[in-house]
């Protein structure tokens, strides 16, 4: 049984506290991602305020549900035992894009226990982001893919645990007016995802693991 090619999510408008903001919204005031490096380094926001910087906007994360943290480690321990030397997997740590500082539940990055110690991975060190979603599935379908599609990165991965899928979201546009994946494909029960790293099949990921 073959992948499922699925349209490009719908573009939405970038996300404020709130909700949806338009460009330009005299109202919206963007951070930058070194303004909000230094909530973070001064103490103002802590490990407790679960947000994100989100196109400019400090974004309130997804509650966790039993579900979501069983995902997660069902998915650290595939990503455990195929990811190889010279690579690292971080959970739910930050990344540094232009206008955005995401926190994705899994992102492969090159290096070491040693590589980061001093910064965030940006999108030259990132070969695969991996999302869990059911309550988050909108805005990590339109929102995330679209930040994700700008900075180019090369892959990235919905675990869709809402309808039993894994999205694959490959060839990013780049920085483009409307950024956006030029190959997106739904793979369900029963297949097998290959995941290429440096041009070389790294692993054929069944997805019955990943949403087991």
């Amino acid at each position: 049984m073959s992948a499922t090619a699925i349209a490009p999510p719908r573009a939405s408008v970038p996300l404020g506290p709130s909700g949806p903001l338009t460009y330009g919204d005299p109202t919206a005031y963007r951070w930058s991602v070194r303004q909000f490096d230094r909530l973070v380094t001064e103490g103002i926001l802590t490990a407790d305020d679960r947000v994100e910087l989100l196109e400019g906007f400090v974004v309130a994360k997804m509650s966790r549900n039993p579900a979501h943290d069983n995902a997660l480690s069902v998915i650290a321990a595939v990503l455990f035992r195929i990811v190889p030397s010279g690579w690292w997997v971080r959970q739910q740590s930050a990344i540094r894009l232009s206008t955005s500082r995401p926190e994705p539940d899994f992102a492969i990055a090159r290096g070491d226990r040693s590589t980061y110690q001093t910064r965030h991975p940006s999108p030259a060190d990132i070969s695969l982001i991996i999302e869990v979603a059911d309550t988050s599935l909108s805005r990590d379908r339109i929102d995330k893919a679209r930040i994700f599609a700008g900075e180019g990165i090369r892959e990235y991965w919905i675990v869709n645990l809402s309808d039993n899928l894994v999205e694959v979201f490959q060839e990013p546009s780049g920085p483009t007016g409307a950024p956006e994946f030029g190959r997106i494909k739904a793979h369900e029960a029963g297949q097998r995802i290959p995941w290429v790293l440096d041009g070389t099949l790294i692993a054929e990921v069944s997805v019955d693991e990943l949403l087991s």
